[in-house]
């Protein structure tokens, strides 16, 4: 028999990156009593690990929960790149409706349709919120437009385009239903959250059943599985049975050991849980994302959508350069092996595979931003290893045509740039789909393009367009190969010889192109010091120093001026590597170099080619 449990409401904040929906949850937690009157609270609380705070972006999704006159909300955070859009997918499987947020600027932006039509799909209740009316050049009323444009064309039903709209600022603390309205606090999100969202519903008389929907990982209790209990009641001690949808074979007995129940920003032990509860479970050692805990009498699997294949894979090498070890405290293929592999506890996007080296292995993921987190992470643990340049995972189809992925890119740019970035994204097998203008003297370009002409070439973006443009991407599958790219147009500065750098040897050196050292850097015959203005590659010597002679000259003494060089983040030293270099990244240097470090071996190996 099927009730309703009115004391529960699970949504999920959905919204593309930016548009202020970490900083939402903070002020729904804030104006609900979750912290102490006198309590010391940081910024964007929901983003715990050190990457999502300083970047400002949330990368794994986050469970919280309020109490709003005697009603739990269980509120879920996600993530807005496309990158982590695996993540978002999974959690609406566990939510009775979703919040979008959009910009009062910016309005509907591309991860906002992706996420908006997943939702939809589910035919889940949407809340629009109109978040940062605050800002000087916010558009309210042409954003209602745009987001109701969108639900047309994402064929909404008519009840979801009934949606209600609401007005908020999240930073200021407030929201409201009409513009007019008095700004005080963010009662009417809670009210409209418990009017219109409806309550969860199941048999609290069936056989349990409680659906995986995300994976959390704590190095005292191992894994811990996340997820909505649909029917039946969950206790501690209770035996079970744990299946799955895609792998009908699985069927495996396990008891649970402990519960949890989310509470404002912790997890409460609890000794039972009902129909509608987010639960956490602890203490089934590989508990994976889409499985069904069931009661062993009738065990019957929630179906589950697999999760989307990863397109970009990386080569992590164990470092063998001549500085290899000085910097960093895990260096062994063994180490790293451990690392990538605990990494899959909790990220489900990635894949982790041996090659045929013992100190190689490939590593796959959904983009250049998602494994370079993993990059980032690993380097501040206090490993040190090498990786290759990014290359994009091809499929065959059934003639044996070769498919690669394709995706589609938004890009805003001031007018003046238009022109420069059509050519670039030209050049990289990129059609140009549409184009219109916006407000504010930007112009809106829909592109069609391989995802590897998209590597490398954000730094790029970035220069041509002044630092003005915003570029999104969406996976759009497989389409058949588009022909060669041409991707770096300079060759490298070459170190000739191990050592030190030094000023006289440098001085000569920048005439050359653009050096990424100093003086006083240690160097190693192969090391990539700079970019060239040429296409080819150049050696050059460094570490010369001046011979000193006994007649005195008037120019002799005169000092040697150097520009300042051009230091490298890991994003834009992963853009830069050709395919015969690997970056050398440790906790304190990020080095680029060639893969064979002798120059006659070098000069064979490219003649050969």
């Amino acid at each position: 028999m099927q009730t309703t449990r009115d004391d529960i409401r699970n949504i999920a904040i959905i919204a593309h990156v930016d548009h202020g929906k970490t900083t939402l949850v903070d002020e729904l937690l804030k104006q609900s009593g979750v912290f102490r009157a006198n309590q010391e609270v940081q910024e964007r609380v929901m983003d715990s690990n050190d990457i999502e705070r300083e970047r400002g972006i949330t990368i794994l999704s986050k469970n919280t929960a309020v109490f709003y006159k005697d009603v739990k909300i269980n509120i879920i955070d996600t993530p807005g790149h496309a990158d982590f859009g695996g993540e978002v997918e999974r959690v609406l499987k566990m939510v009775n409706g979703v919040i979008l947020v959009v910009d009062a600027f910016e309005g509907a932006m591309p991860q906002t349709k992706f996420v908006l039509m997943k939702a939809l799909e589910l035919d889940l209740p949407v809340i629009v919120c109109v978040n940062k009316i605050d800002r000087p050049e916010a558009r309210p009323d042409e954003v209602i437009d745009e987001v109701l444009e969108l639900f047309m064309d994402l064929d909404a039903s008519e009840e979801q385009l009934d949606c209600p709209f609401i007005f908020a600022s999240a930073r200021d603390g407030y929201a409201v239903r009409d513009l007019n309205d008095e700004k005080k606090d963010m009662t009417p999100l809670f009210e409209t959250i418990i009017d219109y969202i409806p309550a969860p519903t199941g048999d609290p008389d069936a056989n349990t059943q409680v659906l995986i929907s995300t994976i959390d990982y704590n190095e005292y209790v191992g894994r811990i599985g996340v997820g909505k209990v649909d029917n039946g009641c969950l206790r501690v001690n209770q035996e079970a049975v744990v299946v799955n949808h895609h792998e009908p074979d699985k069927m495996k007995k396990v008891k649970i050991s402990k519960l949890y129940e989310f509470d404002g920003l912790n997890k409460v032990d609890v000794t039972e849980a009902k129909i509608g509860s987010i639960v956490a479970i602890s203490g089934i050692s590989d508990i994976h994302i889409g499985d069904t805990i069931c009661a062993p009498e009738d065990p019957v699997a929630i179906p589950f959508q697999k999760i989307s294949e990863p397109t970009l894979s990386m080569n992590f090498i164990v470092n063998d350069s001549p500085l290899a070890g000085q910097e960093g405290k895990y260096v062994t293929s063994r180490h790293i092996r451990d690392r990538l592999f605990r990494e899959l506890n909790t990220d489900v996007s990635l894949r982790v595979e041996e090659t045929e080296s013992a100190d190689s292995y490939k590593v796959s993921g959904r983009g250049e931003l998602h494994l370079s987190v993993l990059i980032e992470n690993m380097r501040r643990e206090g490993y040190e290893f090498a990786v290759s340049k990014a290359e994009v995972l091809y499929h065959t189809d059934e003639n044996g045509k070769k498919l690669e992925p394709m995706e589609i890119a938004y890009v805003d740019v001031p007018d003046d740039f238009t022109g420069t970035v059509i050519d670039k994204l030209s050049q990289r097998k990129g059609e140009l789909r549409n184009m219109k203008p916006i407000s504010g003297g930007y112009t809106r370009l829909e592109f069609y393009i391989p995802s590897r002409g998209l590597i490398g070439y954000r730094g790029e973006f970035l220069t041509d367009t002044k630092g003005n443009g915003i570029i999104n991407t969406i996976f759009d599958g497989y389409a058949p190969y588009k022909g060669d790219i041409a991707y770096r147009k300079q060759g490298s500065l070459i170190a000739f010889e191990s050592g030190e750098s030094v000023t006289y040897g440098l001085f000569s050196a920048q005439e050359r192109g653009t050096l990424f050292i100093g003086p006083g850097v240690k160097v190693y015959s192969g090391m990539v010091i700079g970019s060239s203005a040429k296409a080819e590659d150049i050696e050059l010597n460094v570490c010369k120093k001046k011979h000193l002679t006994n007649t005195r000259s008037s120019s002799a003494d005169e000092a040697l001026t150097l520009v300042p060089p051009r230091v490298l983040s890991l994003e834009q030293a992963l853009d830069f590597i050709d395919v015969d270099e690997l970056l050398e990244v440790t906790p304190e240097s990020l080095r680029i170099r060639k893969r064979i470090l002798d120059p006659t071996l070098r000069k064979r190996a490219n003649f050969k080619k």
